[in-house]
């Protein structure tokens, strides 16, 4: 699964940003995708996830309330939609995939995802 990530970009703290996450050559059947962030100097940190076929979609503390991932079944596309941006929210953002449903505590991990994207750079900053 190759996956591309886009929407990032640089936003006033407290202003929205929709990322998308794409998928070329398959579609996301049967699919876990997620969205991590790594900061500079720091490790790649978990932010969401969802199951293709339906389940819990775990969220990353420090965006508990203000970011929401969603499925867009038209467009074989996920997307985290970002609200109330925090400067802490600088990082970049990829999106991961797994073939397969794991258990909920096993979708926070990084080392449960076999495909990566390029990111995209979000920067919040006045």
């Amino acid at each position: 699964v190759q996956l591309q990530a886009s929407g990032g970009g640089l936003v006033q703290p407290g202003g929205s940003l929709r990322l998308s996450c794409a998928a070329s050559g398959r579609t996301f059947s049967n699919t876990l995708v997620g969205w991590f962030r790594q900061a500079p100097g720091k490790e790649r940190e978990f932010v969401a996830a969802v199951f293709w076929g339906g389940g819990s979609t775990p969220y990353g503390d420090s965006v508990k309330g203000r970011f929401t991932i969603s499925k867009d079944y038209v467009k074989n596309m996920v997307h985290l939609q970002m609200n109330s941006l925090k400067p802490e929210d600088t990082a970049v953002y990829y999106c991961a995939a797994r073939i397969g449903r794991i258990i909920t505590s096993y979708q926070t991990r990084v080392s449960s995802y076999d495909h990566w994207g390029q990111g995209t750079l979000v920067t919040v900053s006045s």
